[in-house]
């Protein structure tokens, strides 16, 4: 890598860890330079002393010196010493923990909203489900907004709901965040991503230079809240999904980014892990996919935040690489 791509990789990491409340960071060190971790050398016998030896014995016979009967015991065979194994740690101080960002404290988590998660579908049975109509991929941007605010495919999700979380951002986006389905938050004020995950999600945009409504777009696998803040259905998942194909269509950004394991599993129809999922690019419909963790795990687990700006600073190299290309 060039010093100039160093560079940008440095600041842009400096960055994220700024706007993500991290004061330190400690990456993992190498061994010091000029440390010599070979093992030693053999015990030998130094170079020409065998060559000596026989010297000094042929004068003394030439001299008719008588030699000393008493055999002279051969030299033992040189031993290799094991090698060294030198511990680059020893001596010096663990890395510190990152700090938490000073907004952590702000409420306890959970907080006064909190409702028990319930498993995917428990307690939600709809075996007439209808698939949307086939007219979603023709519409433009105010005709599936109208389309989305009225739709009752999924009954329970349409009878529970304050209103429809449609999406939010600049229509023309580079980045389109994906994440599972409105929260409580959400469900109150119309838009994805509010609150404190969405204050995380906005520091993660920062650190890309990026912000809400300018080059990013934030959308969600449904576009009900499920309630008990379960999972979407499968169900209820395929019903969405022609919304979301539409907006994508709509929208053609470079990058998409599912957030978390339920908008991963369901944008890219599998199964697998969030940890298999993450790590390499994926394509939906010809679009990079890297999947990173959701905002609310992040802040139950913050140490995972260095994981999360690792794949986001993938997907911008996947950008960058896409413009050179273009």
């Amino acid at each position: 890598m060039s010093d100039q791509g160093q560079a940008m990789d440095e600041a842009r990491r400096r960055q994220y860890l700024k706007a993500m409340g991290i004061q330190v960071w400690v990456p993992r060190r190498e061994p010091e330079a000029g440390l010599d971790l070979s093992p030693p050398e053999s015990v030998a016998v130094a170079p020409g002393a065998e060559d000596v030896a026989g010297a000094v014995t042929a004068t003394a016979v030439d001299a008719g010196a008588v030699p000393d009967p008493t055999p002279v015991p051969e030299q033992a065979p040189a031993v290799e010493a094991p090698p060294v194994v030198v511990d680059a740690s020893v001596g010096r101080e663990p890395p510190p923990e990152p700090e938490m960002p000073p907004w952590l404290d702000e409420a306890p988590w959970p907080d006064d909203g909190y409702e028990p998660v319930m498993s995917s579908g428990e307690g939600y049975y709809d075996p007439d489900l209808p698939e949307p109509d086939d007219g979603v991929s023709s519409l433009d941007w105010d005709g599936l907004a109208a389309r989305v605010a009225q739709c009752t495919h999924c009954s329970e999700l349409s009878q529970a709901r304050t209103q429809t979380v449609f999406g939010v951002g600049d229509r023309q986006a580079d980045w389109l965040f994906i994440g599972e389905a409105p929260g409580a938050d959400e469900d109150r004020q119309g838009e994805p991503f509010v609150g404190r995950a969405g204050k995380l999600l906005d520091s993660m945009l920062s650190a890309l230079g990026r912000k809400r409504g300018e080059g990013v777009y934030i959308a969600n696998i449904l576009k009900c809240r499920p309630p008990r803040n379960r999972d979407p259905s499968p169900e209820e998942a395929r019903a969405c999904r022609p919304y979301l194909d539409r907006q994508i269509q709509l929208i053609r950004p470079r990058i998409l980014v599912a957030l978390g394991r339920v908008a991963a599993q369901n944008l890219l129809e599998t199964s697998d892990a969030l940890g298999t999922l993450r790590g390499r690019v994926r394509t939906y419909r010809g679009i990079p996919v890297v999947v990173t963790y959701h905002p609310a795990y992040l802040l139950r687990r913050p140490l995972e935040k260095r994981k999360a700006w690792e794949d986001l600073c993938r997907a911008m190299d996947q950008i960058q690489a896409g413009q050179k290309g273009s």
